[in-house]
């Protein structure tokens, strides 16, 4: 199982050579990172209220085919590592073009950072719930 989006490829997207630079691909990964995050309840509003925001250490995409223009893409999004407190975690992204070819594999480590002190942070409750919905990797690891 995972949570998935499907994601409209725009002329802005495309690179000289007519397919989507490689950019975009980390920018499909933030953009439903924040989808599931604002779906649950992990919004923006409720991070500034609690002074917590998500940081990323690494940011690593495989790149298997090319997207190009027209293409129907979805990306989706599952959790692969959680520390026990919440504090850090590994997500995996799939992106597939026209629902049968996988295009890239994204990868993120991130952690939550208090942005008061600037220290990596155990999410209060809230933080926690959302990311227990997050559908897991079939490696998920804590």
């Amino acid at each position: 199982m995972s949570y998935s989006k499907n994601i409209e490829i725009r002329w802005s997207d495309l690179d000289p050579n007519f397919h989507v630079r490689h950019s975009v691909y980390y920018d499909m990964g933030a953009y439903i990172r924040i989808c599931f995050l604002t779906e649950s309840g992990i919004t923006p509003l409720t991070m500034v209220q609690h002074h917590i925001g998500p940081i990323i250490f690494r940011e690593e995409c495989l790149f298997k085919k090319e997207i190009k223009f027209g293409d129907n893409i979805s990306i989706n999004l599952r959790l692969d590592k959680l520390s026990t407190d919440f504090s850090k975690w590994t997500m995996k992204h799939e992106i597939w073009k026209n629902n049968d070819t996988l295009v890239a594999l994204l990868t993120i480590d991130g952690a939550w950072m208090d942005t008061q002190l600037r220290k990596i942070t155990a999410p209060p409750d809230i933080f926690k719930k959302g990311f227990e919905t997050i559908p897991k990797t079939e490696t998920f690891s804590n």
